[in-house]
């Protein structure tokens, strides 16, 4: 007789305004995690709600999911990681890089991205080092753009221009390169197409950090992405089954596979398991999880950090700029 499934809870956008592209990524990862995984004989039920959806982590624990698995964009990612949290529901993110993934240290929720305050130094280093001094930021009003902002302030000269004169007012700032920290695909894109199209700035750097030109074609514009240099035969296995996808889809498999490695051991039960005991070859890396000065999740520390951009030649090959 078939042993009964293990149920996991999936949070991916899946609609608007979250970011759907970057959910579908992270949602066949996941999935295909699920299908090929099992805990202790049991098949994993992967039951997927849409994250913009702000019932949809109790509607999960009333369905009797295990765990909940998933998500993108940090401030929904902290709202998921309080409410599990305050559900007694283990919770693995899997994208979300806010440093302030919950007001206070909790047992219950663990993240595989790197927290923003390493990432976006690695990325402020690269511009450093590339020469760039004075930069911009072009910024809607949102926790995750004001963090990064002020991580970005430890290590450069930052001015904020407005989104909607960036033209003009990069002009005046003097500085080098601009970064976008704003929603995607609008007011991103056009923000993109504006300063390209000003022959008054040709020569200035557009960044998006937050990994915006994974999903556009937006050739020379930096990013951030969660990669190595070189796949191990996991992920070389993982990337070939789902045609060579972006580093979300790599997260959404890691989170399952993790999930699925903490009730491996004999007697496990999600009452008892630990994040501490976590100690696995994911698809880039071995996966063990600490406590981070800072970081009130169990954090992985650290997934390889590349800044990539698209070869202006060939927009479809990415250019290791820095690992």
């Amino acid at each position: 007789m078939q042993r009964s499934s293990v149920k996991i809870g999936a949070l991916v956008p899946l609609s608007r305004p979250g970011w759907v592209e970057a959910g579908r990524h992270l949602l066949a990862g996941l999935s295909l995690a699920a299908r090929e995984l099992e805990i202790d004989g049991r098949p994993i039920e992967l039951t997927v709600r849409d994250s913009t959806d702000p019932t949809a982590v109790d509607e999960l624990a009333g369905l009797g999911a295990a765990a909940l698995a998933g998500e993108y964009h940090s401030v929904t990612a902290r709202a998921t990681a309080a409410r599990a949290d305050a559900l007694g529901l283990p919770f693995l993110c899997s994208s979300a890089v806010l440093d302030a993934l919950t007001d206070q240290p909790t047992d219950r929720v663990a993240r595989l991205a790197p927290a923003q305050s390493h990432g976006w130094s690695v990325y402020a280093g690269f511009l450093r080092d590339a020469g760039h001094r004075r930069i911009a930021v072009a910024a809607q009003p949102s926790v995750y753009w004001e963090a990064g902002t002020r991580i970005l302030r430890n290590h450069l000269d930052v001015v904020e221009v407005d989104p909607a004169a960036v033209c003009e007012e990069l002009v005046d700032s003097g500085a080098t390169a601009l970064l976008v920290l704003t929603g995607y695909p609008e007011p991103a894109a056009s923000i993109v197409g504006a300063v390209r199209g000003d022959p008054r700035l040709a020569e200035v750097l557009i960044g998006a950090p937050a990994g915006q030109p994974e999903f556009a074609d937006w050739a020379g514009v930096p990013f951030l992405r969660y990669l190595p240099s070189r796949l191990g035969p996991l992920g070389t296995r993982v990337s070939a089954a789902l045609g060579s996808p972006s580093f979300v889809a790599f997260e959404g498999y890691d989170t399952v596979l993790v999930l699925a490695e903490m009730l491996r051991s004999p007697g496990a039960s999600w009452a008892d398991v630990s994040w501490a005991g976590v100690d696995v070859e994911g698809t880039r890396g071995r996966i063990r999880f600490s406590r981070v000065p800072g970081i009130s999740v169990w954090q992985w520390a650290w997934p390889p950090v590349q800044v990539v951009d698209r070869d202006p030649a060939d927009p479809s090959r990415f250019r290791i700029l820095r690992t």
